[in-house]
C-alpha cells in the first residue's frame, strides 16, 4: 500500500528536521512543498529557479535518501518553482520595474535618501560558483526570511565579484513578494555626506526619522567607509541597534571583513558579525566561462561571440566579474568599428591591455604555486635588500617599502591570512599588514612604474 503524499512529505521533514542543521532546514528544506508522487518520481516544488539549481546541487541526495526512507523504495526527486509562485511578477532586466516598488519605497511614498535597485541585479542572473556558494546561499536565505536568519547578513570581498548584485537580488525578491515593504539601499559614502549635511543644517531628527522609521529592509554598500568617521559611526551604530531590535533586515558589503577594518569602533566590529559573514572570492576557470555564457545569453550573442573566445578570455581575464563583462563590451566594439568576425585573433588584439606579455605562453605551462619564502626572496633581490632583513622587527627605511610590498603579493598571489602574514614578518600584528597592503594599492594606481615594478615581481613569482 502506498503511503500517501502528505504521510510521506510529513516523515521526510522529521528526519530531515534531525538531520540538518536549523538554519539550513528553515532556508532550504522547509520551504520546499510536495506537489505530486507518481511512478516513484517525488516533484517538489520551491520559491524559485534559484531554490531549484540550490537544491539540485546540494540536497538532491539527502532528498532522495529520505525520501526512500519514508517511502520504503527508491525514488527520482525533482524540483520545480512552485505554480503558485510562477503566477506573480518576476523581475526581468529588459522590462522596467515599476518604480515605486524598484526603489523599494513601499506604500508610504519613496524614501528621498533610496537609491534604485539595479533591475540586473536578480538572483536569476547571478552565477554561482565554489567562490560565492556561501554568500549566495545566505543571500537566497535572508531573501525567504528577511530579519529572521541571518541579521545582519555581511558580505565582503574585492571590488567587481557581485556583493552589490546579491544585496540587490535580496531587495529585488522581498519587494516582489512583499511590494509594502519599504527597502531603503544606499552607499556609505552617501550615508557620511547625508549626516554632515544635517548636522549643518540641524536637520538631524529629520535623517533618523528617514532612517530608522521608514525602513524594513536596510541595504548599505561599502561599510568599509565608515572607517575613521566617528561622528558617523555614532550615528550609524544607533541606527543599527534601532532596526536590529526592530527585526528589520540589514545587509552590509565590504571591501573587507569587520575583523579587518582598524579605524572602525569595537561595537560596530561586534555588531557586524551578529549573524553571517560570508565571502565572495575571484572566480576559477570553470566559474569565469559560466559568467561569460550568462552574459552571452541575457544580450542574446549566441551567434555572435564563439564559445571559445569566450574560453581564450576567462583563460586571460581573471580579476573580477566586471572586468570579464567588460571585455565583451570591448570586443563587440572592436569588431563593429573592424567591420570583422570575432575570433580568438581578434579578441586578442582587442584585449591586447588585458593579457600582459608572456602571459599566454606562461598559461600553456601549469603554474607552480608560489611560497612565502619565495615571495620574500624575489622581493628582496630586486629592491637590493635581503629576505632576513624582510622577517626581522627592524624598522629601517630602506627595509619598510619592500616589506609592505612583499606583504601586499602575500595578500594578493598566496591569499594567505593578516595574521599568517604578519608572523612571516617578524610577528607583526594584523594592523600593520593592512595599512602595508592599503599602502602599496594607494601608490600602484598612482604610480605607473611603481605599478609595473611591482608586476614584474609578480610573474616572476611563477618562473620555475
Amino acid at each position: 500500500m502506498q503511503l500517501p503524499l502528505k504521510e510521506a512529505w510529513t516523515r521526510i521533514l522529521d528526519d530531515a528536521r534531525r538531520e540538518v542543521p536549523e538554519k539550513d532546514f528553515k532556508a532550504w528544506v522547509e520551504s520546499a512543498k510536495p506537489v505530486s508522487l507518481e511512478n516513484d518520481r517525488l516533484v517538489l516544488g520551491v520559491p524559485d529557479e534559484f531554490a531549484v539549481r540550490w537544491n539540485e546541487e546540494k540536497n538532491a541526495t539527502l532528498f532522495r535518501r529520505l525520501a526512500e526512507r519514508a517511502l520504503g523504495r527508491p525514488v527520482a526527486v525533482v524540483f520545480e518553482v512552485d505554480a503558485d509562485r510562477l503566477q506573480r511578477p518576476q523581475m526581468d532586466f529588459f522590462v522596467a520595474p515599476p518604480q515605486p516598488q524598484a526603489s523599494g519605497s513601499g506604500s508610504g511614498g519613496p524614501n528621498p535618501s533610496a537609491q534604485p535597485l539595479n533591475e540586473r541585479y536578480t538572483f536569476a542572473n547571478f552565477v554561482i560558483g565554489k567562490s560565492n556558494e556561501l554568500a549566495a546561499a545566505a543571500a537566497h536565505a535572508v531573501a525567504e526570511a528577511p530579519g529572521k536568519l541571518y541579521n545582519p547578513l555581511f558580505i565582503y570581498g574585492a571590488t567587481g565579484l557581485g556583493k552589490t548584485h546579491l544585496m540587490q537580488a535580496i531587495g529585488h525578491t522581498v519587494t516582489r513578494r512583499s511590494p509594502s515593504l519599504r527597502v531603503l539601499y544606499v552607499g556609505a559614502e552617501q550615508f557620511i555626506n547625508e549626516v554632515i549635511e544635517s548636522i549643518h543644517s540641524r536637520t538631524m531628527p529629520e535623517l533618523r526619522r528617514r532612517y530608522r522609521n521608514e525602513v524594513d529592509l536596510f541595504l548599505v554598500d561599502d561599510v568599509h567607509f565608515l572607517e575613521g568617521k566617528e561622528a558617523t559611526q555614532e550615528e550609524f551604530f544607533h541606527t543599527f541597534n534601532t532596526l536590529y531590535e526592530a527585526k528589520k533586515q540589514i545587509i552590509l558589503t565590504s571591501d573587507r571583513p569587520p575583523k579587518e577594518m582598524p579605524g572602525l569602533e569595537a561595537r560596530l566590529v561586534s555588531r557586524f558579525e551578529w549573524g553571517m559573514v560570508a565571502d565572495v572570492g575571484q572566480p576559477d576557470l570553470e566559474h569565469r566561462i559560466a559568467i561569460l555564457r550568462k552574459k552571452q545569453e541575457q544580450d542574446h550573442l549566441e551567434t555572435t561571440i564563439p564559445d571559445e573566445v569566450l574560453g581564450f578570455i576567462a583563460e586571460y581575464v581573471h580579476s573580477n566579474v566586471r572586468e570579464l563583462e567588460g571585455c565583451i563590451i570591448k570586443l563587440l566594439l572592436y569588431a563593429s568599428l573592424r567591420h570583422r568576425e570575432i575570433t580568438i585573433d581578434l579578441a586578442r588584439e582587442a584585449l591586447a591591455d588585458k593579457i600582459r606579455p608572456g602571459q599566454e605562453q606562461a598559461t600553456a605551462q601549469p603554474k607552480l604555486t608560489p611560497t612565502i619564502d619565495k615571495v620574500q626572496d624575489v622581493v628582496a633581490r630586486r629592491w637590493g635588500v635581503t629576505p632576513e632583513g624582510l622577517r626581522s622587527k627592524a624598522r629601517i627605511k630602506t627595509l619598510t617599502v619592500p616589506r609592505q610590498i612583499a606583504m601586499y603579493l602575500a595578500r594578493e598571489v598566496l591569499q594567505m591570512q593578516l595574521v599568517e602574514i604578519g608572523q612571516a614578518f617578524g610577528g607583526r600584528d594584523h594592523s600593520t599588514v593592512i595599512h602595508s597592503v592599503d599602502k602599496v594599492q594607494r601608490q600602484i594606481q598612482r604610480d605607473r612604474q611603481f605599478r609595473e615594478r611591482v608586476e614584474s615581481a609578480r610573474q616572476e613569482l611563477y618562473a620555475p
